[in-house]
């Protein structure tokens, strides 16, 4: 069941789209609202898979909605619904954070054909996520949000000891040449970016102190190798 939040301000039009996806097309439950700014109280207690919006509407339109969302939200798949498809307002719509645009008039095939696209380009981004999260030792490793999580607590890395981290795991149990980690993430090998990266891997090491069974050896003068026993 695909749970969809319409923003439509035209009453009529929000009920032939909703009876026509929830029982001609089928498989979603639909609740609407007349205004972006009742969209987002709903969007507070309700939680759905795909919102669908106008633009133009009273109190709140689409795009200061959508801008709105994006603060705190940049996951849910939003689609334009609208008879603005000149490129300037397509260009306002996809900057304030709008995945997808839809005509109207359209056929409820063509709107479910649009969900379902996104739904599905939404499901692969989150399958490849979780492909990338690491597993060292008794730690999950998850490069993409900055984040090592042991026994449910969680441990915020910069940005920086995240990639070194991530470069550590892509080549765990291989020597990964110190010169190379210095040229990569500093652009330059000299003495003080040597001792920053001697920095980091401290740092590292106390984050991974938990587990016993994992190690960051230093191979002297030649390079790091992750290890997990």
């Amino acid at each position: 069941m695909i749970k969809l939040l319409l923003i439509e301000d035209d009453i009529n039009l929000a009920y032939i789209i909703k009876s026509s996806l929830e029982e001609i097309i089928g498989g979603y439950e639909v609740i609407t609202s007349v205004n972006g700014d009742e969209g987002l109280q709903i969007l507070a207690d309700y939680t759905p898979d795909v919102i669908v919006s106008d633009i133009d509407m009273p109190i709140l339109n689409g795009i200061d909605m959508v801008k709105h969302i994006r603060k705190s939200n940049t996951d849910i798949p939003i689609i334009f619904a609208t008879g603005k498809s000149s490129s300037t307002d397509v260009k306002i719509g996809y900057e304030a954070g709008v995945n997808n645009y839809i005509k109207k008039p359209f056929l409820p095939d063509e709107l479910d054909a649009h969900i379902k696209a996104l739904m599905q380009l939404k499901y692969n981004q989150v399958i490849k996520h979780k492909e990338k999260i690491y597993k060292i030792g008794k730690y999950l490793f998850d490069p993409t949000l900055y984040h090592l999580d042991y026994n449910s607590k969680k441990q915020n890395l910069t940005s920086r000891e995240s990639q070194i981290l991530n470069l550590l795991c892509d080549k765990k149990g291989e020597v990964v040449l110190r010169e190379d980690i210095l040229i990569k993430f500093w652009g330059t090998n000299d003495y003080f970016t040597s001792r920053s990266l001697d920095v980091f891997i401290s740092k590292m090491r106390r984050y991974l102190s938990e587990d016993a069974s994992i190690s960051i050896k230093n191979i002297k003068g030649v390079g790091l190798i992750l290890a997990c026993e």
